[in-house]
């Protein structure tokens, strides 16, 4: 896939987007971490105190508050295994849209709950990514809804960047940004954003090893799909994602320094490093970017001040429980 095939956000885009979210999504701070064994001086962006738990506001909200009376009188739908969900719910209901979302089945419960507290209307799918798109397409073909991607869209992308625009401003001299990355809309925002603000900043998306379909696709030039079967085996459930998108993926070529996979183990043992250093909850798919800065120092360039994305912290309370009383790795 090459860069050329879609067009790049521009700083100009994103910083409009910053202004057009500012009343619905918040500034999230930088939290100091300092993990023991760790060289440099690490910051956790977090995206977790988002009002809906996670960074997907950010770019459900800018694209549904582009939307004209007409398309809003129409209500919206995308297809999502939670926090796009919750994003797209949350913003539908500032415009006072309806909002449908197809999820998976193997969506967990708590984000579930939380979308249909949100007023959304859920359809309830298999385990495939594409089984929700093609569900949602049918959607949309019978109602008439407006389609709200959950990565692949350039505004959807120039949303999430808004984050990366917050990275730099908090910490001007950053020289080394991670981000999980799934179907890229946060990785790619992150990037675009910090490379055309710092340049000389070094980017790298994280995923689990079980969904490490980004990194054979950076590694290879060309996206790659892996099967819902293989993604859906990692507890990162944000992350299961079978292929990244295109216009995310040009951004990625464009943007990206490298792409670093992590173990489940590892994931679980980032999530304890964070509440124990900085007292934040982070859902398995947030910990993966502090799960690389703790296991993966080998295959990062050197740094001095280093910044890792939790992309949000919408844990079962369960699960969350099951990983702090584990012994640590």
């Amino acid at each position: 896939m090459s860069t050329q095939s879609y067009p790049l956000v521009t700083l100009e885009a994103i910083r409009a987007a910053a202004e057009r979210i500012a009343n619905v999504a918040v500034k999230t701070p930088l939290v100091r971490a300092p993990f023991p064994g760790v060289a440099g001086q690490v910051w956790l962006k977090a995206e977790s105190l988002q009002p809906i738990g996670a960074f997907k506001i950010r770019g459900a909200a800018n694209k549904i508050l582009q939307l004209t009376r007409e398309e809003i009188a129409s209500g919206v739908i995308t297809y999502s295994s939670g926090n796009h969900a919750q994003g797209v719910a949350y913003a539908a209901r500032v415009v006072g849209a309806k909002a449908v979302i197809v999820m998976p089945s193997n969506a967990p419960a708590i984000k579930r709950a939380a979308t249909l507290a949100l007023g959304a209307e859920v359809v309830d799918v298999g385990l495939a990514s594409s089984e929700r798109l093609a569900v949602a397409e049918q959607l949309v073909r019978e109602h008439g809804y407006v389609v709200i991607p959950p990565y692949d869209d350039e505004q959807i992308i120039a949303g999430q960047a808004t984050c990366g625009l917050e990275i730099v401003e908090a910490l001007p001299d950053v020289d080394l940004v991670l981000s999980p990355v799934s179907g890229g809309g946060l990785l790619s925002g992150v990037a675009a954003a910090v490379k055309q603000l710092r340049p000389q900043a070094k980017v790298f998306g994280v995923e689990p090893e079980l969904a490490g379909d980004t990194a054979e696709s950076f590694r290879t030039g060309k996206i790659v799909t892996w099967g819902a079967e293989l993604t859906s085996r990692t507890i990162a459930d944000g992350l299961r994602t079978q292929s990244v998108g295109e216009r995310n993926f040009a951004h990625i070529q464009a943007f990206v320094d490298g792409i670093i996979t992590v173990t489940e183990a590892e994931i679980r043992a980032a999530m304890r490093a964070i509440v124990a250093t900085a007292r934040l909850v982070p859902e398995p798919s947030g910990a993966v970017s502090v799960a690389a800065l703790l296991f993966h120092a080998d295959q990062l360039p050197a740094y001095t001040k280093a910044v890792a994305v939790v992309s949000g912290g919408n844990v079962a309370p369960e699960l969350l429980a099951e990983v702090l009383s584990e012994s640590t790795l």
